[in-house]
């Protein structure tokens, strides 16, 4: 089978599973915060449920870069899945029984999965040429689409699932997680044959070598378009889990409804995932450095939209969200690209893992500060504190430009 005809069978199946995994994962969003929320009776810690949840997907980014180096793309992916079946279980139960630590437990290894979605972004990409690149990244990314923006619509009917079985209605979500991320592994499993990964490799001339995180760390701080790049995916990730994960929070303030909620997060990841393909266009056409100074201006001001948005106005902090997620979209994509781009051949695999642990890693902490912000001072400071390292990656793109030319 010629790549080219290969390389459509493997978007098509990480796009099939990406759709399973976003409504899995972009489900329990919301219903963890509120959980979490529920269970400690504070606001302040709410921000845990999502801070586990990247640490998850943080420490799962190597392990699952060193399984791909040593049984590829489809040991990974379903590895990462698996675990986010296991997490979504131990939710359930953590939800029901009013129980800290497994609620915690289930939200980490739920990150597992993100993490294995993350990942599947760069699946896409092992068998690309260097023309369409961030295009066939972006693909995968967009196949997120329909089930990152169905699953917080499913907030209110999994919530009537769960009170069918006895159980509080916020673990409904988990239920769904569960069932969902089993199907995207089968899917990997029966369909990502061959494997992208070891046929790329196998088709070198040279067997890549596989660089150690700590090399590849060394190898980005030496080379400042990797570190622009790198800083690019973490700093527009952490802007984006900050203000997002404390959205629901915010509105709930005043009661709003779960459907109202859900709605709102959906439309977020509309942002987030629904214009990638145009994205990853762009940034083969204008260039990645360029791409993230347009991801840059759009976070700005998504976090000023949804700072002087009251907690009630769904419409206002829904154009703040969805502004937000296409501001990440653009980081995400043209900073992958240009990472790729930046750092040597051999480098590339270590240094795609020490990427989505440090981007993972900046959304963990940014969860956790939120939390503090929101509970301490209030919505419209945490969008202010948001937008600060966005400013400061403003900077850095004017010296990278200045580089290039």
């Amino acid at each position: 089978m010629p790549n080219t005809a290969l390389q459509q069978k493997v978007v098509r199946t990480l796009a099939t599973a990406q759709v399973l995994n976003g409504i899995g994962v972009a489900g329990t969003v919301a219903a963890g915060s509120l959980l979490v929320s529920s269970i400690t009776d504070s606001e302040t810690l709410a921000g845990l449920a999502q801070t586990f949840s990247v640490l998850g997907a943080a420490a799962m980014a190597l392990p699952l870069a060193r399984l791909t180096a040593r049984g590829g793309r489809r040991l990974s992916l379903s590895v990462g899945y698996v675990a986010g079946v296991v997490g979504s279980i131990s939710a359930v139960v953590g939800g029901a029984q009013k129980n800290i630590f497994f609620m915690l437990l289930g939200t980490f290894l739920v990150g597992a999965a993100s993490a294995s979605g993350y990942q599947a972004r760069f699946a896409a990409i092992d068998l690309a040429t260097d023309e369409t690149r961030a295009k066939q990244l972006s693909f995968v990314v967009w196949g997120s689409t329909i089930g990152a923006v169905a699953g917080p619509n499913l907030m209110d009917p999994a919530g009537r699932l769960a009170e069918r079985f006895n159980l509080p209605a916020l673990v409904g979500p988990y239920m769904i997680s569960a069932a969902t991320l089993i199907f995207a592994t089968v899917v990997i499993q029966l369909f990502l044959r061959p494997d992208p990964y070891l046929l790329a490799e196998k088709q070198a001339n040279v067997k890549q070598h596989k660089g150690s995180t700590k090399a590849a760390l060394s190898h980005i701080r030496s080379n400042p378009k990797a570190l622009f790049a790198i800083s690019a995916i973490a700093i527009g990730h952490v802007a984006m889990v900050s203000v997002m994960v404390m959205t629901p929070i915010h509105m709930k303030h005043v009661d709003v409804s779960l459907q109202i909620i859900g709605f709102v997060i959906s439309v977020h990841v509309l942002g987030m995932y629904a214009f990638s393909p145009i994205v990853g266009s762009l940034s083969d056409r204008l260039g990645r450095v360029r791409v993230i100074q347009i991801g840059i201006t759009i976070l700005l001001l998504s976090t000023l939209v949804s700072g002087t948005a009251a907690a009630d106005d769904a419409v206002r902090l829904g154009i703040g969200l969805f502004l937000l997620g296409l501001g990440w979209s653009c980081t995400l994509i043209a900073g992958s690209a240009y990472l790729s781009e930046s750092v040597s051949v051999e480098m590339r695999p270590a240094s795609q893992g020490a990427s989505d642990l440090v981007m993972n890693l900046a959304g963990a902490g940014g969860g956790a500060i939120a939390g503090v912000i929101i509970g301490t001072l209030s919505y419209g400071w945490l969008c202010l504190c948001a937008a600060i390292p966005v400013l400061a990656l403003a900077v850095g793109a004017r010296r990278i430009m200045k580089i290039e030319k």
